[in-house]
């Protein structure tokens, strides 16, 4: 066992040997908290959350044990930390059960708490792998697309809530067709005072549709497995391709079946003794993901969803009646494409829509 012991370089230590380091990310400063082998406490210390002071503070360390939580800055400090040479391990910030439910929370215990849950069992952070450089940088286009969005659809419905307060109405549409012609209707007044609302919306639009020809672009040069995820109709080049970014390696998981998992869309378990309670699906996972296959979810069961198996499985999950059918299976469905997604990655297959109820056919003939 490598002896620990400390060296003193411009009145700064410098530690060296088997080190756990609680790490607790703030948008300004962080703190952190050095402990030996027998969890002893070495120092406790608060430092600027920069590049330059991580390296300088953690780059002088032998290689080391360092714990943090998801959050902001976790993805760019967990590749710096990697790449000076330390074992980083990101916590699922919502699974740390000591520090969430604490009641006496603040940076300097939540580092502490963080270098001892390290130092005893990793596990106990349900440590989580944050995507490389690349995909970040192409999953940011995405998000910046899905913010264009965002704020297109909360202009439109003021502009729709203002024109129905004096008792008149804006025609129907979609969103990318709505521009300054649809207040043709309206009253000369009204017109006018929406005329720069729309424009912006119209501006959006042009900017959505930039976003969307550059995914587009990426997709084909970068990602060729987003070709084999766009067999299945409704899922698109924005679905695929945040599908591929989010899971990377699709080895990851054993089976196809942990995709729906990953991505929280399975029911949640609180079961003790005999009791098996039903619950609301976890959510746990990317959000943004989760909604975007529910859309395609939507689409799948929708009045432009093509006949497939996952179409009908999903209109029978409706069709037994009761209280949010349709919207239960709409979030089954979205587990299952999930599923499919991943199944058709791994293997590379052709997409079939109809394969389970031809080879039932087959059967029963």
């Amino acid at each position: 066992m490598q002896k620990i012991s400390t060296t003193r370089t411009n009145g700064r230590k410098i530690f060296k040997g088997q080190l756990t380091i609680g790490l607790d990310l703030g948008d300004r400063s962080s703190s952190y908290c050095v402990l030996d082998e027998a969890g002893k406490i070495l120092l406790e210390q608060k430092l600027p959350t920069t590049q330059e002071t991580m390296k300088q503070i953690f780059g002088r360390m032998a290689r080391c044990r360092i714990a943090m939580e998801t959050g902001t800055h976790s993805p760019w400090v967990s590749r710096l930390l990697t790449a000076l040479g330390h074992e980083v391990i990101v916590a699922h910030a919502q699974n740390v059960r000591l520090i969430v439910k604490s009641r006496r929370k603040d940076d300097r215990i939540d580092a502490r708490t963080l270098a001892r849950l390290a130092r005893i069992d990793p596990e106990l952070l349900s440590p989580v792998r944050h995507r490389s450089a690349q995909a970040q940088l192409h999953l940011t286009e995405i998000r910046a697309r899905a913010g264009l969005v965002s704020a297109r659809t909360a202009l439109i419905n003021a502009a729709r809530g203002l024109v129905k307060s004096y008792g008149e109405r804006l025609r129907k549409c979609g969103s990318f067709q709505v521009s300054r012609e649809i207040g043709s209707g309206l009253s000369t007044e009204l017109r006018e005072a929406l005329q720069p609302l729309l424009r912006e919306v119209e501006s959006l639009n042009e900017r959505i549709q930039e976003y969307d020809r550059r995914i587009e672009k990426m997709a084909k040069e970068r990602y060729p497995e987003v070709a084999l995820l766009k067999q299945v109709k409704g899922v698109g080049d924005v679905i695929a391709t945040t599908y591929v970014l989010r899971i990377e390696d699709p080895h990851r998981f054993r089976k196809s079946r942990d995709a729906g998992c990953f991505v929280g869309l399975q029911p949640g378990r609180r079961n003790s003794g005999e009791s098996e309670p039903q619950m609301h699906i976890s959510k746990q996972g990317d959000e943004y993901l989760r909604t975007l296959l529910v859309q395609g979810a939507h689409y799948i069961l929708g009045p432009f969803g093509e006949d497939s198996d996952l179409r009908r499985w999903g209109q029978k999950l409706a069709e037994r009646g009761g209280k949010n059918a349709k919207k239960r299976a709409v979030v089954a469905v979205a587990r299952k494409l999930a599923v499919l997604l991943h199944r058709l990655w791994v293997s590379g297959e052709v997409y079939e829509p109809l394969r389970n109820s031809h080879k039932a056919m087959s059967a029963a003939a």
